[in-house]
């Protein structure tokens, strides 16, 4: 009977931890299922693996010998796995772009033209994500790659490229008093009510509410869990935004005016990913991301 890679987990993590109630909480079984499963091993290979003494467990020389061989085997079937994996991506061929706004930009255009000279049977699904994710996906595993605006929580868990650095502007109903401004500064607008990014969104709505600029917490109207619901809420006078001039020009209304903060710092909108995804189409989307030049 052939020796199945399971028996072989099960001998490693005896032998590394030299004791089988510590092995059995690394495998999660019960320790009794483990002895019998390590007995059973060692009687169809014909050998003592371990000397089971009252206090003590150590390996045998044929277990010494066995050790090395079982993680070889099991290093490259876990190699194998992932070749596997990485085989099935490219089967389904799938990216899977996680967006809570409209990009425009170019970007979108930029990545798909990029992607079809490297990876021409890959196709891209765009994920549109409410404000509540600010990591467009990436969190729950949603999406491969997500276009966010900065920060983002848990940022030791990601990795990003900035691919716009956009002055941020106040939005305010087109009958505002300072609706024809060309330009106003923070001082002149702290005091406003303010939509909001909900609470889940944790430092980007900080962020949206210039909470680094404030003495005291930004006073907030409303939530919005998007650019829609925030432009409406600002049309319809509830309270302003603040958005970045890139939006502005996605988002344009006759109804709602868009007036410059001169002296906010300038909003960063970011190609994301997971630090330890490291498949090549992951690579190629950054490389793409890192030289795009938006018009």
């Amino acid at each position: 009977m052939d020796v199945h890679l399971r028996d072989l987990r099960y001998f490693v993590a005896v032998a590394e931890e030299l004791h089988f109630g510590r092995a059995a909480e690394r495998l999660f079984v019960s320790q009794p299922a483990l002895s019998r499963q390590i007995a059973r091993l060692e009687a169809q290979l014909g050998v003592t693996l371990f000397d089971r003494g009252r206090r003590k467990v150590s390996l045998t020389t044929t277990g010494e010998t066995l050790l090395g061989n079982a993680r070889t085997l099991l290093n490259a079937w876990a190699a194998a796995e992932r070749e596997l994996r990485d085989a099935a991506a490219a089967t389904a061929a799938t990216l899977r772009i996680g967006l809570q706004t409209s990009v425009g930009r170019g970007i979108l255009a930029a990545l798909n033209a990029g992607l079809r000279e490297r990876h021409a049977q890959w196709t891209i699904e765009l994920n549109q994500q409410t404000w509540d994710d600010p990591t467009a996906g990436l969190a729950d595993g949603s999406s491969d790659i997500a276009v966010c605006w900065m920060p983002l929580p848990d940022g030791d868990g990601y990795r990003s490229v900035t691919v716009a650095t956009e002055q941020r502007l106040i939005a305010l109903p087109s009958n505002d008093p300072i609706a024809t401004r060309s330009a106003v500064s923070f001082d002149e607008i702290a005091d406003r009510p303010l939509v909001a990014l909900p609470a889940a969104a944790g430092e980007l709505r900080d962020y949206w509410l210039a909470a680094d600029h404030r003495d005291a917490p930004a006073r907030v109207a409303t939530i919005a869990r998007s650019a829609e619901e925030a432009m409406e809420a600002v049309a319809a006078g509830i309270g302003s935004a603040l958005i970045s001039v890139g939006n502005a020009d996605i988002y344009a209304r006759n109804d709602v005016a868009f007036v410059p903060v001169d002296d906010l710092t300038p909003a960063e909108l970011a190609v994301v990913w997971r630090w330890d995804d490291n498949r090549p189409i992951i690579a190629d989307v950054i490389e793409i991301a890192t030289h795009l030049e938006l018009g």
